[in-house]
């Protein structure tokens, strides 16, 4: 596996196709895309999996963490979170956060993300908002 850095466009099509299949590609699109930096991981020569963050100050959050249903379970969304939780700590950021899906908290929990707050829902799927400070 390898870590590329990719721009907002190279996002899409992961985003839509794992996100949300339903909606039109565009809905996929985040306000400050443009300004995101954006990431890939290619598994087998294959981009499989796609992570942005937004950085704000000594804050950052993640958004649009998609990785392909055939390679959920292989490692693949660990290897990127764990690059980008080195990333953050070398750019001296201390607070990373994010909106995840329900689905996915323990997960996130396994980092040592710490869930805040009550559920909410974005166009009907719940959320959890997580949070890490360094």
């Amino acid at each position: 596996m390898e870590i590329e850095k990719l721009n907002w466009n190279q996002t899409i099509d992961i985003r839509h196709r794992v996100l949300w299949t339903d909606e039109d590609p565009s809905y996929c699109e985040v306000t400050g895309d443009e300004s995101a930096l954006h990431f890939g991981v290619k598994y087998n020569n294959v981009r499989v999996c796609v992570a942005s963050i937004y950085v704000h100050d000594n804050s950052v959050r993640l958004r649009k963490f998609a990785t392909l249903a055939e390679c959920q379970g292989k490692g693949v969304g660990t290897f990127m979170l764990n690059y980008l939780i080195g990333e953050l700590r070398s750019l001296k950021c201390n607070y990373f956060w994010f909106d995840a899906r329900s689905s996915a908290v323990n997960f996130y929990k396994r980092f040592g993300f710490e869930q805040v707050g009550e559920m909410f829902f974005k166009n009907g799927v719940a959320y959890f908002k997580m949070q890490m400070h360094f």
